[in-house]
């Protein structure tokens, strides 16, 4: 249900593929969009094509949609910003947009999916350091690929937020035809889901590399969720969560369509082990899961967690493990009851 029928503007962070099928989207919705790119060069480049040609050909840019790479510029004005960067520079980023966003009050929100690398901490932590707790925010996700969603495909996302208006406001400018938002509060348990995901989607590439068939994709997939789970609840996120969008729906997806760079990945891994960064070189964008899978290392160590798979996608990107290895590492394990928890 759309909470504020009235025209918003938006400025969206980030011109990657997904920033950029966003920003398209709430343009179409009506809204007044403002797209930010780091690169000077790209921001002529499509403000002169009017499409993100590198990432989203064909995919024509509505009139209300502007693109800047100052940032004064695109934060000029609007009541909502959006920020769609990769989660290592989830940090620099709101440290270039804090000061700005401090002087006066706008809604808030990240669609990016992932961990800070290097201190393994969830997104919405980082950005109560850096805007303090009483900015309201929400952390949007699902099972999206940026290309459907700037074609208009059917969609559905969730909005969480500890703040029940934040979370309804988003629902309320994405809402579309097309597009539907659900809401939540369970922020953790929404970001573990859409971090977690990338890491399963990485181990199901390497299985089907290796061809070894649609019963061992579905075991990884039926076995990930439980691991997400463990995961998402010792870090305080709630168990239902993990059977909606943000959990079981992104982790079918990007497990089973070769949209998803990061079984794209596996893929490649599971015939070139030796090739992580000549690989994602090739993908051509951020491959999430191979960052997150070292930080839920670190989490599980800390909190002596039992993640099979993750560990044996950790040995295999970390430690030069051959995918051969670790699938005889995960087979050999002992048996025990399905509903064990370590």
């Amino acid at each position: 249900m759309r909470v504020d029928d009235s025209i918003s503007n938006i400025a969206v962070i980030g011109a990657g593929a997904w920033g950029t099928a966003l920003a398209v989207h709430l343009a179409r919705c009506g809204h007044r969009v403002n797209l930010w790119t780091h690169s000077p060069e790209q921001a002529k480049q499509l403000r002169v094509q009017r499409e993100n040609a590198k990432y989203l050909r064909g995919i024509p840019f509505p009139e209300n949609l502007t693109i800047s790479s100052e940032f004064e510029t695109v934060l000029t004005d609007v009541e909502a910003v959006l920020l769609v960067v990769p989660s290592h520079v989830f940090r620099e980023t709101l440290h270039q947009v804090r000061q700005i966003l401090a002087r006066r009050a706008v809604h808030f929100a990240w669609a990016t999916k992932g961990f800070e690398p290097e201190s393994a901490m969830l997104l919405h932590e980082i950005a109560q350091q850096e805007l303090g707790e009483a900015q309201p925010m929400a952390v949007l996700s699902g099972p999206t690929f940026a290309d459907e969603v700037a074609k208009g495909l059917p969609t559905a996302m969730v909005s969480a937020s500890e703040d029940e208006a934040e979370a309804q406001y988003w629902a309320g400018v994405f809402h579309h035809a097309n597009f539907r938002m659900y809401t939540q509060r369970d922020m953790v348990g929404v970001e573990i889901g859409g971090a977690y995901k990338n890491i399963m989607a990485i181990a199901t590439g390497l299985s089907d590399g290796l061809k070894l068939g649609a019963n061992a994709r579905a075991a990884l997939i039926a076995r990930g969720m439980a691991e997400m789970m463990r995961l998402g609840e010792a870090l305080g996120g709630h168990a239902e969560t993990f059977m909606g969008l943000a959990g079981l729906g992104d982790l079918v997806l990007t497990c089973t369509d070769d949209l998803s760079r990061n079984r794209r990945f596996g893929l490649q891994l599971a015939q070139n082990p030796g090739g992580a960064d000549e690989i994602m070189a090739s993908i051509g964008q951020v491959v999430e899961g191979v960052k997150a899978v070292k930080a839920v290392k670190r989490i599980a160590d800390r909190y002596q967690l039992d993640l099979p798979i993750m560990e044996q996608v950790y040995r295999i990107i970390g430690d030069g493990c051959s995918p051969q290895e670790a699938v005889q590492e995960l087979m050999a394990r002992d048996g025990r009851p399905e509903s064990e928890q370590e």
